[in-house]
């Protein structure tokens, strides 16, 4: 299953206004009901520099691509990880998997 990536700043508001959240240890969850499935990544200044910034949107993109099977519908998703000492791809699944959880119910 593909996804499609929200890069527009309207997109990002739009979902930040009306969307659902769910929570997790190591990351939030901004989800929308959508005709085809759209995953966003947040995050700011305050992770660090733009090396690690950087190293958390690849392990995010790896963790959403690998457990986006588990919802059961298409979604407008925006993940925001956790501030924290160490991140993991290990990690970020098991926080996925949490709120897709709460997602689905």
């Amino acid at each position: 299953m593909t996804y499609l990536r929200i890069k527009k700043y309207e997109q990002f508001r739009k979902l930040f206004k009306s969307g659902k959240r769910a929570y997790s240890s190591s990351v939030t969850l901004i989800f929308r009901p959508s005709k085809r499935m759209e995953m966003g990544i947040a995050i700011s200044k305050k992770y660090g520099h733009a090396v690690v910034r950087n190293r958390i949107k690849r392990l995010l993109r790896e963790a959403f691509r690998a457990t986006q099977g588990e919802l059961k519908s298409n979604y407008s998703v925006i993940i925001i990880p956790k501030v924290a000492d160490d991140y993991s791809l290990g990690k970020f699944k098991k926080g996925l998997l949490q709120c897709f959880k709460k997602v689905n119910s």
